[in-house]
């Protein structure tokens, strides 16, 4: 007799589905980053890449900073970015893809987040890399972005719109602050589906609690908040092939290191977000796997 996976557990939007919080989301985002700012420069990012994000894998690809490096030269040419454009960096760490895009292009770039700590230290790295007349951070909350209507000619979002629990919300804004022809990107972890067995959802809740994240849209869903917010041109790519092999590389790197954090936390060394952090990493490349999770890029034309 066949075993059917049952479906037990729905993923609804706009809720938070964390279970490691202290109820204020904002702050365990905070909390998160400036508490797992030496795990990523220890395993993820150096001073080049800076990049909170995965990286994105093609034939010619030669290591993981070049991967992450072209995650960002992928989505800029989504939306064919120029020397003219003024981009707000939606949610943007620490500052990776805004002194990039300010090296590669030459455009203006805005960065905003929710952690003074970030800010910080993008400001000290923009200008380390000389682009501080072109870049500069502020922190604010994309959900209620701080400028007027028309401010932008694009708006960016990389691996950071995850965060919002209603993903309308920012839509909507990235809509506002946009101009005329101004174009929204996208790039950014989904699932494929909406319903989960029991087994999957104990792999999703502890990869939600590892990162902060309230939720996650299916693309679907997704496009149809970039249609409801008046976009036009909406164009959707699924890019789960291209990163997956940064989703092996964290999975590698979290088995190799397991004795040592495990001890660690038993010493007390490592808190409780920078323990769930290590155990999403473990988490998410289950996920990739088994088809649960998605990546991909999404951009709208207002």
């Amino acid at each position: 007799m066949s075993t059917v996976n049952k479906f037990e557990y729905t993923m609804h939007p706009n809720q938070d589905y964390r279970t490691l919080t202290t109820q204020d989301l904002h702050r365990d985002i905070v909390n998160y980053y400036d508490d797992c700012y030496w795990d990523y420069r220890f395993a993820w990012i150096n001073g080049k890449n800076l990049a909170l994000h995965y990286g994105y894998w093609e034939s010619d690809t030669k290591n993981h900073n070049d991967s992450l490096l072209n995650m960002n030269r992928k989505v800029a040419q989504q939306v064919s970015i120029s020397a003219s454009d003024y981009i707000l960096d939606a949610g943007c760490g620490l500052g990776g893809s805004s002194i990039w895009l300010a090296e590669t292009y030459g455009a203006k770039v805005l960065g905003i987040t929710l952690s003074e700590q970030q800010v910080e230290r993008a400001t000290q790295f923009a200008e380390k890399r000389g682009v501080a007349d072109r870049v500069s951070f502020k922190t604010a909350d994309f959900c209620h972005i701080p400028f007027p209507e028309d401010s932008f000619d694009v708006v960016w979002g990389l691996e950071s719109i995850c965060y919002a629990v209603r993903k309308q919300d920012f839509v909507d804004e990235a809509y506002r602050v946009l101009h005329n022809g101004g174009r929204l990107v996208v790039a950014d972890g989904f699932v494929n589906r909406n319903q989960f067995t029991e087994a999957e959802w104990k792999l999703f809740v502890g990869w939600l609690n590892g990162w902060a994240v309230p939720n996650l849209a299916t693309p679907d869903q997704f496009r149809g908040y970039v249609d409801q917010a008046g976009f036009k041109d909406i164009d959707v790519r699924d890019i789960s092939k291209e990163i997956f092999p940064s989703a092996v590389r964290m999975y590698r790197t979290a088995v190799i290191n397991y004795l040592l954090q495990k001890t660690s936390r038993l010493f007390r060394l490592r808190n409780e977000v920078q323990d769930a952090n290590f155990m999403a990493g473990l988490h998410q490349y289950h996920l990739y796997r088994q088809g649960v999770s998605g990546y991909g890029i999404i951009s709208g034309v207002k």
